[in-house]
């Protein structure tokens, strides 16, 4: 009967966020009551404000954040998007391919999938509605490029400390051995199936120049958005024959070429741990709260290099930095919370160890189980990072038990967060897609959902037949 209940509760708060309620009220009551059912609600509130005050997740996200701000202010995101983007700007047929590819690339740098599609778009849209593609193959492809998974390359990733926590491989290593054998197939295949499908819908109707969207809507929004201090303010139709900074073009990549090499196996560079944090012999500093320190002061680094590389908008890198530091924790860190206090509530009631139970029972299953399962709760919830960090734990046991690699598993708990948050109408990426694009997020949704399923698939054959 608990087993009951509890399935009854998270099918209502499926329900519940499908029908537009704010999804962290509801994956709190929904904790909450799954808590209630276990007779441990402490243990819930507990999960609550330990992950609230977890500088494991603050340090790293918000910081992130802070530093992507400080990108948009700067407009050193547009400039490597720019540079990106400049192969396929006059290759019609391309154009669709090279967006994903280019947002797949800047979400490496950037981990924040709604900075990306926002810089991204500066300069994608004008471009594909000159060239004639609708509104909804626009704003999809912007979703997919930005969100299908570059930032699980990034060694600050919260994906991949949530891993490393579980595993103590550095996320460095992650980055390097464990996710291109997943995310490039996913990639690849959710690509490639979403070229085709864009080439069937647009092939409806004649390639004619978009019409702009309604005044104070989509393209005025955009630039108003991305237009910084250091940002150009030029008109659309003028902001393509730009000259590309290189030297801005190379700030985003600089905290992540600092965290590999201050990681394994380079170690070029070495932080004395007296930067990150103070230890003493009755407290000494733990391996973790290292590697979340060392994420914040590589963004750090990079905020500073931004303000010297753009003199004229360094008095405002501050303000920009703590505004995208309190976006993240408003957007992301909120997520988190909710998300782990959800986790903690299905592990009372007993449902975590049914799982374990049953993979342990059917082997086969822990590879479909470990993609599909996170990809439903980030579909739901809207948080690829919420659902690796509430989930992995109850796969990483399971696959310990079966002599799986569990940095694999967690490759394939990653992935299946990235898809789910990306076809999740709820997610921010989505919503920012939609609004750049004057598009409704459920349309976007619905068309990246067949390519990523498709990917998915892929990646499951793939994975089951030991080929990755």
């Amino acid at each position: 009967m608990l087993t009951l209940a509890a399935v009854a509760v998270i099918v209502a708060a499926a329900v519940c966020t499908a029908r537009g309620f704010d999804v962290r009220i509801v994956l709190s009551a929904a904790a909450l009551v799954l808590g209630l059912l276990a007779g441990q609600p402490a243990m819930v509130v507990r999960e609550f404000l330990n992950t609230f005050s977890s500088e494991k997740f603050v340090i790293p996200i918000c910081t992130a954040m802070g530093f992507a701000y400080v990108l948009k202010h700067t407009g050193c995101d547009d400039q490597l998007v720019r540079l990106l983007v400049a192969p396929v700007r006059r290759v019609r047929v391309l154009m669709v391919p090279g967006v994903i590819l280019v947002g797949f690339i800047v979400n490496v740098p950037i981990i924040s999938q709604t900075s990306v599609a926002v810089c991204l778009g500066a300069v994608v849209v004008p471009l594909m509605r000159a060239a004639g593609f609708s509104a909804a193959t626009i704003g999809a492809t912007l979703l997919l490029g930005a969100s299908v998974g570059g930032e699980l390359f990034n060694p600050g990733a919260p994906e991949l400390n949530t891993v490393s926590k579980k595993t103590d491989v550095p996320t460095a290593t992650l980055a390097r051995e464990h996710l291109p054998w997943v995310v490039f197939p996913m990639l690849a295949v959710s690509g490639v199936a979403f070229w085709g499908m864009s080439r069937w819908w647009e092939g409806k109707k004649d390639p004619t120049p978009q019409p702009p969207p309604r005044s104070g809507e989509g393209e005025k929004e955009l630039f108003a958005a991305t237009s910084g201090s250091g940002g150009s303010s030029a008109a659309p139709g003028g902001r393509g024959e730009e000259r590309v900074n290189p030297l801005k073009a190379l700030v985003p990549l600089v905290p992540l070429v600092l965290l590999l090499l201050s990681g394994p196996p380079f170690g070029v560079i070495h932080i004395p741990d007296e930067w990150l944090a103070v230890a003493s012999e009755e407290m000494p500093l733990p391996k973790k709260v290292v590697s979340g320190r060392t994420i914040g002061l590589a963004m750090l680094i990079g905020v500073v290099v931004a303000a010297a590389a753009v003199p004229r908008t360094a008095g405002g890198c501050a303000k920009a930095f703590f505004e995208g530091a309190g976006y993240g924790f408003t957007n992301i860190i909120s997520l988190i919370v909710v998300a782990n206090c959800f986790g903690k509530g299905i592990e009372a009631v007993g449902l975590a160890k049914v799982l374990g139970e049953f993979i342990q029972a059917e082997p086969r299953l822990l590879t479909p189980l470990a993609v599909l399962v996170p990809w439903l709760f980030a579909a739901v919830s809207g948080s690829g990072m919420a659902s690796t960090q509430s989930l992995y734990g109850f796969f990483h046991d399971p696959a310990i038990a079966l002599e799986q690699n569990p940095n694999d598993v967690g490759a394939l708990v990653s992935v299946g967060s990235a898809a789910g948050r990306t076809m999740s109408p709820v997610a921010a990426v989505a919503m920012m897609c939609g609004k750049l694009t004057d598009t409704n997020p459920w349309t976007l949704a619905g068309r990246v959902a067949v390519p990523l399923m498709v990917g998915l698939a892929a990646v499951i054959a793939l994975r089951m037949a030991g080929v990755v």
